[in-house]
């Protein structure tokens, strides 16, 4: 069985604003806006969603396959990758450019301001997926080249390979035909509450429609948890789990994705699988920068349960160390 996590790989540059951006915008004045935040702190972190989501993955103990490419500065976030067990069979590297480069600034109340260089991500995976197993593996398309975020659904899809679709921050220039063709016939479609909205707008169509495209619909709304839906009637919120100190929201949102693939993977339903998720999302918080958060399998399961109560059996031996 293997997990192919396609999307970006970057360096994270991330700064901390000691106030609130609606402080220092005149609202009347958006027609010209220009603004300057004075910022606390600055670090630069590895990142991307393939990467990130590889990253939590790899603390679960899984070794999945990364889907990006990545540029001439790469060396040594490869050389975390493989110290942490993950293989580099699925990068494409170009001496020619540098990696992707994202610039996120946080304020006081978690609102982010974020400028992205995609540096190698305009470049399309060059993966040919040799050892596809349609009947065990999965898949996540997330936030990545554009080019391949219209193609691999329809790749994974023909195949018969289950998959996850995340549009995420690419949402602003996915067109109508790009979602559609993308969500349907995924097994889930994974966003927050403020993209879902934006699905709905660019696509046309309602939440009610798209249930009837893919197989989940699963909506993340921060400190309320997640909505679970299905065009079967099931329609759940499953809780956000209780952070110790929340530091940075940055990469919550990849390392939910992260739980809810490993779930998947041990044969949980979307319902069990979203549990795994809320637990990986906050120990991303908890830190700052979005592969900065570790946890041994043994934590995992009793944070897991003081949450939920008892793991499914499924998964009981795997997260004991």
């Amino acid at each position: 069985m293997a997990i192919y996590v396609c999307g970006s790989l970057a360096f994270d540059r991330i700064m901390t604003f000691d106030g609130n951006f609606q402080d220092h915008v005149l609202m009347d004045k958006l027609h010209m806006l220009s603004v300057s935040f004075m910022v606390d702190s600055m670090n630069e972190l590895r990142g991307g969603c393939a990467g990130n989501i590889a990253y939590t993955l790899a603390l679960l103990g899984e070794k999945p396959i990364i889907v990006a490419s990545a540029g001439r500065d790469f060396a040594g976030y490869g050389a975390e990758l493989t110290r942490l067990g993950l293989s580099l069979e699925g990068i494409r590297r170009d001496a020619d450019v540098f990696t992707a480069l994202c610039y996120i600034t946080t304020d006081r109340n978690n609102n982010q301001i974020t400028g992205f260089y995609p540096g190698a991500m305009t470049l399309p995976s060059s993966y040919t997926f040799p050892n596809l197993n349609p009947a065990e593996d999965w898949a996540i398309v997330s936030p990545g080249n554009i080019e391949d975020m219209r193609r691999l659904p329809r790749f994974f899809r023909e195949r018969g390979v289950r998959y996850i679709y995340d549009p995420g921050q690419q949402l602003p220039v996915l067109s109508a035909q790009d979602l559609l063709d993308a969500i349907s016939g995924s097994y889930a479609c994974v966003t927050n509450d403020y993209e879902i909205g934006m699905v709905c707008k660019t696509t046309g169509k309602s939440e009610e429609d798209l249930l009837h495209l893919t197989g989940w619909l699963v909506t993340t709304l921060g400190a309320k948890g997640q909505r679970i839906r299905n065009a079967a009637g099931v329609d759940i919120t499953v809780p956000a789990v209780p952070c110790a100190d929340v530091k940075d929201p940055t990469g919550a949102g990849d390392s939910h994705r992260s739980g809810l693939l490993y779930g998947l993977a041990a044969g949980l339903d979307m319902p069990e699988a979203a549990r795994l998720g809320a637990v990986t999302a906050c120990y991303a918080i908890e830190k700052v920068g979005t592969q900065a958060h570790t946890f041994s399998r043994e934590d995992f399961r009793r944070r897991y349960e003081a949450a939920f109560g008892p793991l499914p059996a499924a998964l009981a031996a795997a997260l004991t160390d």
